[in-house]
């Protein structure tokens, strides 16, 4: 883990050929397998990519103390998870080659047991007050019906959908893309504490580890690994939720996406996933939870159309109630005529609406009763006034100049 970076295909492929033990001492001996080597040649990965990579290895390697990482991570609470052990999520296996070696957790909760039924909620981290309390909403609805929430831990929707998770009393999951020793972003120490004693925080990287730009974008494949399927809140059409999104496809997770204000920028990515159908429209935890759910069992209600009095008339009635004109008047022969029905029906009908309310006797005949509902008078301009667009949700604002990684994170060109 030491020697190589997150992500790594090329340590993935040694180590799943070869397993730890060798890969190491082939590091150590700079000297790779003939036959590892020969196997890489046949995809077209020359031997100077394998060199530099090799070499990249072993330097690191050599600065590298586990005996120490192990007694850092055990200081701090952390344990180390590795595959095959029974804490160990098996559906990371899908990763293939981009497997994590190991991963660090820290948390009373079982990683294993917490991600058997979980749903992965992502988004902006400069949310809008809608994305937050949206993403607030799932984490309680989700965690309330026995589902586990995985997310980043960042600012804005990251962070709401574990507040609500943790609300709702059940455990949640926070990947980090650094150390989890490393409090990132540091205005989360106390969401990461709370996390660490109701659920679990992890990570592929080694203890100390600091963020990278790369470093959260590759982390996004284990959000979307460890859950049966991902729901974006709000992304931009340039967001690290969009990536994670992708990685949920390529493993065939369900994605969901929910719909915002078409004025709102911060739903732009949404709805593009929805206008390409690559998700599914998602408007409740319920609606999620029967897209990623198991058949018959997780089923959400169907929406149903307000009820209204006129329902509950019986056909005749309303034929004749559809008869009847909202001015003027009409005698009982005009309104059968019109509604097709004979005279007798058509009097017990209208006996019928006239006791209801519906209708009223004037001198020209029966017409509808007129309902009387009062408006407030709006503005002369509001017909003017443009719709409003999401503003940021200053309780979930990105964090402070001090929060952000060293200067190169955030270069222009990187």
């Amino acid at each position: 883990m030491r020697a190589t970076d997150v992500g790594d295909t090329t340590m993935g492929r040694l180590v799943a050929q070869y397993g730890a033990h060798r890969a190491v001492e082939a590091i150590r001996t700079r000297t790779l397998p003939p036959e590892f080597v020969s196997r890489e040649a046949e995809q077209d990965r020359s031997p100077d990519h394998l060199t530099s990579r090799l070499n990249t290895w072993y330097a690191r390697l050599a600065s590298a103390n586990p005996a120490a990482d192990i007694e850092a991570g055990e200081a701090s609470g952390a344990r180390l998870i590795i595959p095959g052990s029974p804490e160990w999520p098996t559906q990371l296996d899908q990763l293939g080659l981009s497997r994590p070696l190991a991963l660090w957790a820290h948390g009373t909760a079982d990683l294993r047991f917490s991600c058997l039924q979980s749903v992965a909620v992502v988004g902006a981290r400069a949310a809008t007050s809608y994305g937050s309390h949206i993403a607030a909403e799932f984490g309680v609805g989700l965690s309330e019906s026995g589902w586990t929430v995985v997310s980043g831990g960042a600012f804005g929707v990251d962070g709401a959908a574990h507040k609500g998770a943790l609300a709702a009393g059940s455990p949640t999951v926070v990947v980090l893309a650094c150390g989890v020793d490393i409090c990132y972003p540091t205005g989360h120490d106390t969401l990461f504490a709370a996390v660490r004693e109701q659920g679990v925080v992890i990570s592929e990287c080694p203890p100390g580890v600091h963020p990278t730009r790369a470093r959260f974008l590759i982390r996004n494949r284990l959000i979307a690994a460890l859950s049966r399927g991902t729901v974006v809140v709000e992304a931009a059409l340039r967001s690290g939720a969009l990536n994670t999104a992708t990685h949920a496809l390529s493993l065939n997770r369900h994605l969901g996406a929910v719909p915002g204000p078409i004025t709102s920028g911060m739903s732009a990515g949404c709805h593009r996933l929805l206008r390409e159908r690559k998700a599914v429209c998602i408007t409740s935890p319920e609606e999620m939870i029967d897209l990623v759910g198991v058949m018959g069992d997780d089923l959400a209600t169907q929406s149903r159309a307000p009820a209204v009095p006129r329902d509950k008339l019986n056909e005749p009635t309303k034929r004749v109630l559809d008869a009847i004109p909202a001015r003027g008047g009409a005698g009982p022969a005009s309104i059968a005529v019109a509604a097709g029905l004979g005279l007798d029906t058509t009097l017990s009908a209208l006996g019928g609406l006239a006791a209801a309310g519906y209708i009223e006797r004037t001198e020209n005949g029966w017409r509808l009763r007129k309902q009387t509902t009062t408006y407030r008078k709006a503005s002369d301009s509001a017909a003017l006034d443009p719709p409003p667009t999401p503003q940021p949700d200053p309780a979930d604002s990105p964090p402070p100049p001090d929060d952000f990684p060293p200067p190169e994170y955030d270069h222009p060109n990187s």
